[in-house]
């Protein structure tokens, strides 16, 4: 089963926790989103190279990708147009950066929510929770990817690395249903009800059609997944260093 990339961009989990999957797997995927060559950048180069995202992520969200010309980003970014050739050969070069680093900070939100070794379906319950509220946090970015997917261009990037999302879901699954926490079953088909939980309700909750508190909303769709998958409630169960980390 192959699923939908509208679903799988939404979701990413801690690869390096599943059997069978060590670190190596983790940073290849988070580097393969682009081919350039790498360049070695100074602290200044780093945030000068952070200003063109920035600049390019806000322009993206309001003229759209195809009006954005390299210039407007320059000039959003306050920074010469050579300099914009020195990080990024290309507009489309420095989406797909863009796309990268949002792929690795979201594996970075949702390795800290995550317990490692913990229940694959506390697992589940911590990753969705953390991505919804990833995805709210990133409102700008995801609004982006809704109006801009139909590019081809933009289409080619998101779907490179996209299929490692639903293993890692499907990695999560069938632990579950080793240790008789999931029924049996094809752990593809129950990966799509977790994706497309996450991908649906964080576009509803970004278009206005839901009216909730983030946090309450990632808390109730942690709970929901979990008793969609194992066919019983599923209490809230909010974990505390997230509790601690918002006070």
């Amino acid at each position: 089963m192959r699923l939908d990339q509208r679903v799988k961009s939404c979701w990413t989990c801690r690869v390096a926790t599943q059997p069978g999957l060590d670190r190596q797997h983790v940073q290849q995927h988070l580097h393969q989103t682009t081919r350039e060559p790498t360049r070695q950048h100074t602290e200044q180069g780093e945030l000068r190279k952070s200003e063109l995202l920035k600049a390019a992520q806000d322009l993206f969200a309001t003229r759209g990708y195809a009006a954005t010309r390299v210039a407007d980003i320059c000039q959003g970014a306050g920074v010469a147009k050579g300099l914009f050739y020195w990080y990024f050969p290309t507009k489309e070069s420095l989406f797909a950066e863009l796309v990268r680093t949002m792929r690795h900070d979201l594996r970075r939100a949702q390795a800290a929510a995550m317990i490692v070794n913990d229940d694959p379906i506390n697992q589940i319950r911590l990753g969705t929770e953390a991505s919804v509220r990833f995805i709210a946090d990133h409102r700008t970015y995801f609004a982006i990817l809704d109006v801009e997917r139909s590019d081809p261009a933009i289409a080619a990037v998101l779907d490179e690395g996209g299929d490692v999302y639903a293993k890692d879901v499907i990695g999560l699954i069938r632990a579950a249903q080793r240790n008789g926490s999931i029924p049996p079953g094809d752990p593809a088909f129950f990966a799509v009800g977790v994706l497309g939980a996450v991908g649906s309700f964080s576009t509803a909750l970004r278009n206005g059609r839901l009216d909730a508190d983030v946090d309450d909303l990632a808390t109730r769709i942690g709970c929901w997944v979990v008793q969609a998958l194992t066919g019983g409630p599923a209490p809230a169960q909010p974990d505390p260093r997230a509790a601690a980390s918002r006070t």
